[in-house]
């Protein structure tokens, strides 16, 4: 007789453990003891009640709110993996107070087990129901010491500020006043920061006045942040076939006329090879923030799986592939990638242009892309600083400046020898 028997949770969290620990030190940068600690004590089961233990523990996102007319997910709990991401680079010590913005009750969990018994956490959603549900998964796992509230993040939470720490679990587009006003000097701000287009965690370290600057950039995905600071980029479709969509995600701008270019998408289109070579297991994360520096008219193209097999357009990655729309207005050029011809596990960056403009676009991100690979390729990636809206000009450092509703973002690229 074969007996079978169903993993415990608690077995289960310490694989998931040493998972998470496995792949940090994979990528360089070990876990600190406090937070493997605080993701081994609590429970991550009471915050994902009637799912399998398995996906529980699974080192992915779980979606618990969902707008199904958007078809956007409005809350999670995040990935394992990327909550003790942001809470090493947060350095959240014994004593902290702690302002987290977008209320799932886990990550809450995990703060509290930081700040022990001195400590404060604030937990805070624009969303009743998303701080009514962590209310009662907080309580369930014995963690009644979370001050949780209803407020929209964009203006923090004044009445239980200052805070030493602020760590934010939604894509944000921007950095409002508020935070910085009740950080304390010296304090960090952990975001997912979006940057034209494109999502990056940022440790910011808060200088007084406004002025922050990043002390760390990770890669990551969030729920979009909803409320006073929710921003929402254009679209356009060229193609816009059910189930063969191709779109041209444009977060900043600039603004186009779509119909020139979804006349360009049906055209012959060029492709031009850059001496650019990658693994196939290799990131493309700094290659696509480089070139959403240094390219003006900056778009993501997106791709429905039936576009790209149909062969209308072979991108680099589905969900936004770096894009160049030409000066005419009237042509455009995309990245994409072929299994290099005589190198094993090697591939080829390239590029595919449409429009009268197209090879010439097509050729001039081939160039930017082989710049990346002699000057930036391997190195620390940009140096970021947030300095406030009104900030003019002649004083800002040097760098590429995206320029939000209360902040100006510098990005600056030192070369790398």
């Amino acid at each position: 007789m074969t007996s079978t028997s169903t993993p415990s949770a608690n077995s289960l969290r310490e694989a998931m453990v040493r998972e998470v620990v496995a792949n940090r030190a994979h990528v360089g940068v070990p876990l600190s003891p406090a937070v493997e600690k605080a993701l081994a004590q609590v429970p991550r089961e009471a915050f994902l009640p009637g799912l399998d233990l398995k996906e529980v523990y699974t080192d992915q996102a779980v979606v618990t709110k969902r707008d199904n007319k958007r078809g956007v997910a409005l809350s999670s709990v995040s990935a394992p993996t990327v909550i003790a991401l942001m809470l090493d680079r947060a350095d959240i010590r014994p004593g902290h107070r702690v302002l987290e913005i977008g209320s799932g009750g886990y990550n809450a969990a995990l703060i509290s087990e930081l700040v022990g018994a001195d400590g404060q956490v604030t937990s805070i959603d624009i969303d009743a129901e998303v701080i009514d549900r962590a209310h009662r998964c907080l309580v369930g796992a014995g963690y009644t010491d979370v001050h949780l509230g209803v407020a929209d993040g964009e203006y923090g939470f004044a009445d239980r500020a200052p805070f030493d720490r602020i760590v934010i679990t939604a894509g944000a587009w921007d950095v409002p006043a508020a935070w910085a006003e009740q950080l304390v000097p010296g304090g960090r701000l952990v975001v997912p920061k979006r940057i034209r287009g494109l999502t990056r965690c940022l440790t910011l370290e808060h200088h007084g006045q406004g002025l922050w600057s990043a002390l760390a950039q990770d890669m990551c995905g969030f729920v979009r942040i909803t409320g006073a600071g929710e921003h929402w980029e254009q679209m356009p479709y060229l193609n816009d076939t059910d189930g063969r969509r191709v779109g041209l995600r444009l977060e900043d701008g600039p603004d186009v006329d779509v119909q020139p270019l979804r006349e360009a998408l049906i055209q012959e289109p060029t492709t031009v090879w850059a001496e650019v070579l990658i693994a196939y297991d290799e990131a493309t994360d700094a290659q696509d923030l480089w070139l959403a520096t240094v390219i003006d008219d900056w778009a993501l193209l997106t791709a429905d799986p039936g576009a790209v097999k149909a062969k209308i357009v072979k991108p680099t990655w589905n969900h936004g592939t770096p894009a160049l729309i030409a000066a005419d207005g009237a042509s455009f050029a995309y990245r994409t990638l072929r299994r290099h011809p005589d190198l094993e596990n090697r591939w080829q960056f390239g590029a595919i242009g449409h429009g009268p403009s197209g090879p010439d676009a097509a050729q001039q991100l081939c160039a930017l892309m082989e710049e990346w690979d002699r000057h930036h390729r391997g190195g620390p990636g940009p140096d970021i600083t947030l300095v406030p809206a009104h900030t003019p000009d002649d004083q800002l450092p040097s760098g590429r400046v995206v320029n939000k509703r209360h902040t100006r973002m510098v990005l600056h690229w030192a070369t790398t020898p």
